[in-house]
């Protein structure tokens, strides 16, 4: 087993509506498979990183698996989230779960989301329940969304009012996962989740190097002596948000870590929150999905 030193700055936590933490700086790695991205979490995890994303749309659980398994850290230690990739009722929702575990090499995860509101109200509320129900069970610790748009948010907190704490779809997501940087601010989705108790979760948070050049992130990025990805990283940490930047250079992925040792100035960050032009970098109308 290779012995590694952390990186002090992705062992930052923050605490979830459901009691349990969270590390607030993560690896995705979307759309690596195969050796790639089993290279690429265990360059994450070499360099200290404690949290990987992966999702069953992406291909790729049986490789980041492997490499969390292969890592010689304890499981407790690692924290990994995956997804489901469609809503097509309870049932459903419990067999793809239990799929991407298997294939995972898990037992359990430590966040489970519904990774898209696609399928229609039904099949959302259905779904959901069975997020939680399986959380009830043990096989994942913590339940949440991703690409849920202020509609889709209502309509889950409808299904958890109606259940009550204890009832079937009984509990707040912990965690809302959208496309978030500088460029795509999604202020409404922002706020709603905040009044949920639900931490946000930037899934672009570089907004896919397409901004890379603007004029504001170059001279941020020089006035901290940084580079463009660690201020749009940065930007987000100091949002409280949970940031999830995608790299398969291990160079890249360790620097992309060093993001903790510096603060973006109050009038800095002001002009960093102008910057946003409703960006789409993926998934253009998942959000307004009905």
């Amino acid at each position: 087993m290779r012995v590694t030193k952390p990186v002090l700055s992705v062992i930052r936590r923050l605490k979830m509506n459901d009691g349990l933490e969270i590390p607030q700086l993560g690896m995705g790695t979307y759309p690596m498979t195969g050796p790639e991205a089993y290279a690429a979490t265990r360059a994450a995890l070499d360099a200290g990183y404690r949290h990987i994303d992966t999702a069953e749309l992406y291909g790729n659980e049986a490789d980041v698996g492997r490499a969390v398994r292969d890592s010689g850290l304890a499981r407790s230690d690692v924290f990994v989230t995956s997804k489901l990739k469609k809503n097509r009722g309870y049932d459903a929702a419990f067999a793809a779960l239990r799929g991407s575990l298997d294939r995972a090499g898990l037992d359990y995860f430590d966040l489970y989301l519904l990774h898209t509101p696609v399928g229609g109200p039904t099949a959302r509320a259905e779904g959901w329940t069975a997020l939680v129900d399986a959380q009830r069970q043990g096989l994942v610790r913590s339940v949440g969304v991703s690409n849920f748009g202020m509609l889709h948010l209502a309509e889950i907190m409808e299904v958890v009012r109606r259940a009550g704490k204890d009832g079937p779809g009984g509990a707040v997501p912990a965690v809302n996962q959208i496309d978030l940087s500088p460029f795509t601010r999604h202020t409404g989705i922002v706020d709603m989740c905040e009044t949920m108790g639900t931490l946000m979760e930037a899934w672009a948070p570089l907004a896919r190097g397409a901004r890379f050049d603007h004029p504001s992130i170059v001279r941020v990025a020089e006035k901290y002596a940084r580079s463009p990805a660690q201020v749009m990283i940065r930007w987000g940490v100091q949002h409280d948000y949970i940031v999830i930047p995608k790299s398969s250079s291990p160079k890249r992925i360790e620097s992309n870590a060093q993001v903790f040792d510096f603060e973006i100035a109050p009038e800095d960050m002001r002009e960093l929150d102008g910057l946003n032009e409703d960006l789409v970098t993926d998934w253009k109308g998942i959000l307004d999905a009905e």
